[in-house]
């Protein structure tokens, strides 16, 4: 008897760790693959290869292009805070110099009291398209 409850506990374990592991596998794979970082509190961030000015156009841009209206631009320490609406969505975006060519971007995106890391993580790629776009374009004129 003993036996047949450890071993369905057993099976039972398994069953929900394999369950889950394609689940984070995925999230795994989906962040490295574009190089964006998630936090727990969903907040996602990427560092860019990019000047600010650079970062800040393509992220307008991106919003523009998705529907996003930008609410407010502010100056900070290290460099701008955007502020912007969608869909009773609070969207703050964070960008930071870290060099003169190089930029970090943090996103976080509330939707009442939950964080949408998907909304988070399009921004930031629509940016990098945008941003990658432009460097193709501008190599081709060279």
């Amino acid at each position: 008897m003993r036996t047949t409850v450890a071993m369905s506990v057993a099976t039972l374990g398994a069953v929900l760790l394999a369950a889950c592991d394609p689940l984070s596998l995925t999230v795994f794979g989906v962040g490295t693959a574009t190089g964006v970082q998630h936090t727990l509190s969903g907040i996602t961030y990427k560092t860019f290869t990019a000047p600010l000015p650079r970062v800040r156009t393509a992220t307008i841009s991106s919003l523009n292009h998705m529907g996003i209206k930008v609410a407010a631009r502010e100056k900070t320490k290290d460099g701008e805070l955007i502020k912007a609406t969608a869909s009773e969505r609070e969207i703050e975006i964070e960008l930071d110099a870290i060099t003169p060519g190089t930029t970090r971007m943090r996103a976080s995106v509330r939707n009442g009291l939950f964080m949408d890391g998907a909304t988070a993580t399009e921004i930031i790629l629509q940016t990098e398209r945008i941003l990658s776009h432009r460097k193709a374009a501008s190599a081709g004129r060279e």
